[in-house]
């Protein structure tokens, strides 16, 4: 017979395990709509003909790739403007020459007839990178930074009145580009550890880290270290992100950092780089989030068994 203690910890490894093996299969954010700053319109692109193996034989997107990309240290050459050789690249490998992850999480993508990437997920109505750095997966991380909604007065938890189970909050960052609240993530440097891509990003999103002294920085990367010691993977995968093309999109790694006595995130939040606002959000099944981040509270929300 099992002790007690070991089947717990063997139904919650399970639990987390199932949660984090659910992956989309279909995206809808990065189609039929306006490609993000810009004014062009993706071609209309009908369900049923994502999928690459379904003939679509009126499928002529436009290619885009935006301005401010061009020439960018974190971005790749634009093989259509540039006449570079694509098949020089390292796909569905490590490059080595950049030191750029480009392996994607859904398995090995396949090449066009132009030697570029295709999404995994299919037609999205447009080409090329449109505000993405690199041909293929861009990698992101993204911190899921929970605890307990508790009573002003009494400190006990919350408790939906309906379903009866415990609130959650998350730190929730409001994007500058699209106004949006989102998670504070964001892009893997090259080289890097998605441990490290974790507390910078929250540091410098959440907790305006660039703006600090480097003694300041220190003593928040000091207690974030702490803080970021216990996370659990909840999602790894491919994101449902309005900035995607046919040849370049984003996949992400989502930790949950679970404060159960509110007392590790008892931090001054302040927004920084690409946010212009934070504050910890009540969890619900109405919450409006930025790309697939609704997705990954889900999975956070099944893990700790609280009201959605």
């Amino acid at each position: 017979m099992l002790k007690k203690g070991l089947f717990f910890g063997i139904c919650c490894f399970a639990s987390a395990f199932s949660i984090l093996k659910q992956v989309p299969n279909m995206h809808y954010k990065c189609r039929n709509s306006q490609y993000p700053r810009s004014n062009l319109m993706r071609l209309h692109v009908p369900d049923d003909k994502v999928p690459w193996n379904v003939e679509f034989p009126d499928y002529f997107p436009i290619s885009y790739t935006d301005p401010s990309v061009y020439g960018k240290p974190w971005a790749d050459v634009d093989f259509e403007k540039e006449g570079a050789n694509p098949q020089r690249i390292s796909w569905n490998q490590i490059d080595t020459s950049l030191n750029v992850d480009r392996t994607s999480f859904t398995g090995n993508y396949r090449l066009n007839t132009d030697g570029l990437p295709m999404n995994p997920m299919g037609r999205t109505g447009i080409k090329g990178r449109g505000l993405l750095g690199r041909w293929g997966p861009n990698h992101a991380g993204d911190p899921i930074v929970t605890r307990w909604a508790r009573d002003l007065v009494t400190k006990s938890v919350k408790v939906d009145s309906t379903t009866k189970k415990p609130i959650l909050q998350f730190v929730s960052i409001q994007r500058k580009d699209s106004k949006e609240w989102a998670i504070p993530g964001g892009m893997v440097d090259p080289g890097e550890m998605i441990t490290e891509t974790l507390k910078r990003e929250f540091a410098e999103e959440a907790l305006n880290c660039l703006e600090k002294t480097e003694a300041q920085r220190k003593a928040v990367n000091d207690r974030l270290d702490k803080a970021f010691k216990n996370g659990v993977e909840v999602y790894k995968g491919y994101v449902d992100d309005p900035r995607n093309t046919d040849n370049a999109w984003m996949e992400t790694v989502a930790y949950n950092f679970h404060d159960d006595k509110n007392d590790i995130f008892n931090m001054n939040f302040k927004a920084g780089d690409d946010a212009i606002g934070v504050r910890w959000m009540n969890i619900d099944r109405n919450i409006k989030l930025y790309a697939s981040h609704k997705h990954f509270i889900e999975k956070v929300v099944q893990l700790r068994g609280a009201h959605w």
